[in-house]
């Protein structure tokens, strides 16, 4: 049969219209599988956290900057699923199982020890990262520093042990004080139980009283400081928690204006208006756990990573902040600062 043209035309443009309309649909709908299927390819890190990503920025970047130097970037290698506890310690089992249903390839864990312990609790399978200021052996995450032997590895820093040498600061400042008080959090009895026996041992070497005050919620900040003036106490040691960490500024200003003066474990605390802080970096650990990430995705096994335990401590005293309550620092304890705050 011979077609007319223009009925030939018609036909033409038809089909041409079908079969472009086809083209377009069909590159269309695979451009959205294309995404799908790329960002699937990506391994998934589950990082759980025990306070909230407002209340700790700076250990988040640093873990992001470890997985960086590992060869991953969020969003274009490597997808992140954040789980945050907010503070509410007891929400973190089910988090961490949320996680393992996930599927996740690594847990990567964010505020210490109790996450690092839900964790362990909730898979013997996925590997964990932590970075904590517990002694990994004596809380039972890891068989030894060099070889952990299971599924958990990670970083550590010196801050539950030096414990009672903030004391000894604290009291070598005020060499008149008799009673010299000690907070910690009794959400997190592991930390808290250490650091008391710890910190008493040490007092009765010093002859000095130390009663330990608990706080887990902003609303006890100012019953712990009303107490201090009935207890009679000469200053205050903060023991090492997340949850004091992310309140640094604002126990920071309470020490300040109920004239105590108080030691803390970061620099932070020293910069926002508290009197001394003496421990490690709170960064270090945290991009060490972002490498040690980066490491089991490319294929290491947690088992052969050993523990890395950082030993180096910096002594911060804020002199704006002595001068305001009306200290004088001794000439020694001038000189064994890393930093002066002015």
């Amino acid at each position: 049969m011979v077609l007319e043209p223009v009925e030939a035309y018609v036909r033409f443009k038809h089909l041409r219209r079908r079969d472009f309309i086809q083209l377009v649909g069909g590159t269309a709908f695979a451009w959205p599988l294309t995404a799908l299927a790329q960002q699937s390819a990506m391994p998934v890190v589950g990082l759980l956290g025990s306070t909230s990503a407002q209340g700790f920025p700076a250990p988040v970047a640093a873990f992001r900057q470890g997985l960086q130097e590992a060869g991953y970037r969020e969003g274009q290698n490597v997808a992140i699923e954040y789980r945050w506890a907010d503070d509410q310690l007891d929400r973190l089992p089910a988090l961490a199982a949320e996680l393992v249903h996930r599927q996740v390839a690594v847990i990567a864990v964010i505020g210490g020890l109790p996450p690092t312990l839900a964790a362990r609790a909730a898979t013997t399978r996925i590997p964990i990262v932590f970075a904590t200021s517990a002694d990994p052996v004596k809380a039972g995450l890891v068989a030894s520093l060099s070889r952990p032997g299971g599924n958990l590895t990670g970083a550590t820093t010196l801050n539950v042990e030096v414990g009672p040498k903030r004391l000894e600061l604290l009291h070598e400042l005020l060499p008149t004080a008799t009673t010299i008080a000690l907070l910690v959090n009794p959400t997190n009895p592991a930390f808290a139980e250490t650091l008391s026996r710890d910190v008493q041992a040490a007092a009765r070497t010093l002859g000095l009283q130390v009663p330990v005050l608990r706080a887990s919620t902003e609303r006890d900040f100012e019953t712990v400081f009303a107490t201090l003036v009935q207890v009679r106490a000469g200053g205050l040691v903060i023991g090492p928690d997340t949850f004091f960490t992310t309140r640094s500024e604002q126990l920071a200003a309470l020490a300040v204006r109920h004239a105590v003066p108080t030691i803390y474990q970061y620099r932070g605390f020293a910069a926002a208006g508290g009197l001394m802080s003496y421990g490690g970096s709170i960064a270090d650990p945290y991009r060490i756990a972002g490498v040690y990430t980066g490491r089991i995705l490319k294929g290491d096994k947690p088992s052969d990573l050993p523990v890395v335990q950082s030993t180096k401590v910096e002594l911060f005293i804020n002199l704006k902040t002595a001068k305001t309550l009306g200290l004088t620092i001794p000439l020694p304890l001038l000189g064994r600062a890393d930093e002066l705050i002015e």
